[in-house]
């Protein structure tokens, strides 16, 4: 049986939450915790990148909430960021449920670990690893007035051929 595709596109996004989360459970952060310091983690560097910085309002403390003491995480655990609460249930739903819980836990968690336990960093896998992983296609129905992309988009050549019908008449 071939490996199941993801359901969307795997984003740079994806794989550093994943790593991350992975490296905090190596260090013996509980599951639910570790994804919620990996999602977390990930949307601050993304913040940093895009240059949306303090603008996500993310937790008091050192850099990257490091120093924050455990008292000022909700229920002493999980990082906020503009009042959200970054936790395993927030995990589930930003990363693993769009990319599908199957691909996840047959090919995307364990390809990361693979990965990791080689040694590569981050920066070493964080295109070459999802190079391979395309989405599966998207099933449209194709419209009496021309056929649409898969984003839904109605393509060129229906668009040329709507304009030739409209001057015919």
């Amino acid at each position: 049986m071939a490996d199941p595709a993801p359901r969307r596109s795997i984003r740079r996004f994806d794989v550093f939450a994943e790593y991350r989360k992975q490296e905090e459970e190596e260090r013996g952060l509980p599951e639910d915790e570790a994804k919620g310091y990996g999602l977390w983690v990930a949307k601050v560097v993304a913040a940093r990148v895009y240059g949306r910085g303090s603008a996500m309002g993310s937790s008091k403390g050192g850099k990257d909430g490091q120093g924050e003491d455990k008292e000022h995480r909700v229920d002493g655990k999980w990082h906020t960021l503009s009042d959200e609460v970054q936790d395993d249930r927030r995990f589930d739903a930003e990363v693993v449920r769009r990319m599908g819980e199957e691909f996840y836990e047959r090919v995307f968690a364990p390809a990361i670990r693979q990965a990791r336990e080689a040694g590569k960093s981050y920066e070493a896998i964080r295109d070459s690893i999802r190079r391979e992983w395309r989405p599966e296609p998207v099933k449209l129905k194709a419209r009496a007035t021309g056929s649409r992309t898969a984003a839904g988009k109605v393509t060129k050549a229906a668009k040329t051929a709507k304009r030739s019908e409209k001057k015919a008449a």
